[in-house]
């Protein structure tokens, strides 16, 4: 069953709400053939690395490419549209904690070397006065990845004090562990500072403000039919999830976490990149009527955007990641090394790259109906390598 945040369900997003506009290809600097060679690769894709996906590629604040392949599930045979809407798994990171934290940050609200405690005090343990807000952002608070907060605990309140007193592993700051538990953490700070539970907070400052309908926690029933499924959860709902969040620990918490929860769209997305682009000018190709958009200054974008080098050598940004220098990377081996971008559990990712202001978002299930295929490993840089391919005015 869906829950609403609220009594009164809000309508299903319309198609036609205020979004990027398109542009052609070759009007943003592709080579058109090149760039049909996407939605080529992903339909050749479908049913061996995920059952759908839409992918979404922009520059200069227009899309040049938004298409849709496959069905919605095993049991829904009807094609994916481009405003089918996802799970993003852990782009809830991104997409709604960084962004939260970025905008707290820019006015003073959030010290980004502070301690955790001093907004926390609830967050305690030998060693855990030295962790920092950076730390957590940066994933290196000495937090372990994860534990089983949806078999330990029986709702919201009893996981979020499992997570104040889990243990450190590690010394802060001397080890990258990507970790849940450090991004649940720093949601309770977001919501000690605003007073209003994270998905109230990014309504009311973020998506609301930039037109993004289609963008939310805890998607209401009216939505069912435009969500594409997840997973057959055997281990805690013993369901097929739709419209439910994937993540256990995420659904223990009532659906609205710091690490997972949000649903969206690609056409959402690509409203939401453009302005973080260009955050310092409250710039917002679909924000709505009479509401301004977020302003953020360029001296707190830069810095959430930097690679961090905490602990030294890590790729990491403020929330974000950034192309590896070798090796794998789900960026693939094109985008520029100020790139920046997230992945999601689901089969979910979002790549920038500002030296061609240039986006590139992919949205699947590939955990449809189970977890164990993981191809959209090879999915993701293939896909974002035929993107930079593609481009024949790489300049700005």
């Amino acid at each position: 069953m869906l829950v609403a945040a609220c009594h009164t369900a809000p309508p299903v997003p319309s198609p036609d709400s205020a979004g990027v506009a398109p542009a052609s290809p070759a009007a943003l600097g592709f080579d058109s053939i090149r760039l049909d060679s996407v939605t080529v690769y992903l339909r050749s894709q479908v049913d061996s690395a995920f059952p759908s996906a839409v992918v979404a590629v922009g520059r200069h604040g227009r899309l040049a490419l938004l298409s849709a392949v496959g069905h919605y599930g095993i049991d829904d045979p009807r094609p994916v549209t481009p405003e089918t809407i996802y799970d993003l798994a852990s782009l809830t990171k991104v997409i709604g904690l960084t962004t939260a934290c970025m905008l707290l940050v820019d006015v003073g609200k959030l010290n980004l070397d502070a301690p955790v405690s001093r907004y926390l005090p609830e967050f305690r343990g030998p060693g855990k006065d030295r962790v920092t807000v950076r730390h957590l952002l940066t994933h290196s608070s000495g937090l372990p990845a994860w534990r089983p907060l949806f078999r330990e605990a029986r709702n919201r309140p009893e996981a979020l004090a499992l997570v104040d007193t889990t243990p450190l592993d590690t010394v802060p700051g001397a080890r990258f562990v990507y970790s849940d538990l450090g991004a649940i953490t720093l949601m309770q700070v977001v919501e000690r500072i605003t007073g209003e539970r994270i998905d109230r907070f990014l309504d009311r400052r973020v998506f609301r403000p930039l037109g993004m309908t289609a963008t939310r926690y805890l998607p209401p029933a009216s939505w069912r039919d435009r969500i594409a499924p997840t997973e057959n959860d055997t281990a805690f709902r013993h369901r097929v999830l739709r419209g439910e969040v994937h993540d256990e620990n995420a659904g223990r918490m009532g659906g609205v976490s710091g690490h997972a929860g949000l649903f969206s769209t690609a056409p959402d997305l690509a409203v939401f990149v453009p302005w973080l682009l260009d955050a310092r000018g409250g710039a917002a190709p679909g924000h709505g009527p009479g509401v301004d958009p977020p302003v953020v200054s360029t001296r707190t974008l830069a810095e959430f955007l930097r690679r961090q080098d905490l602990p030294t050598g890590s790729t990491r940004a403020l929330g974000w990641d950034t192309p590896a220098d070798s090796g794998y990377s789900s960026a693939g081996s094109k985008l520029s090394r100020r790139g920046f971008g997230h992945t999601g559990f689901t089969g979910t990712s979002i790549w920038v790259d500002p030296e061609r202001d240039l986006f590139i978002i992919l949205l699947s299930n590939r955990v449809h109906p189970t977890r164990a295929n993981t191809r959209i490993l090879q999915v993701r840089p293939r896909v974002a390598d035929l993107v930079v391919a593609a481009l024949v005015s790489p300049e700005r």
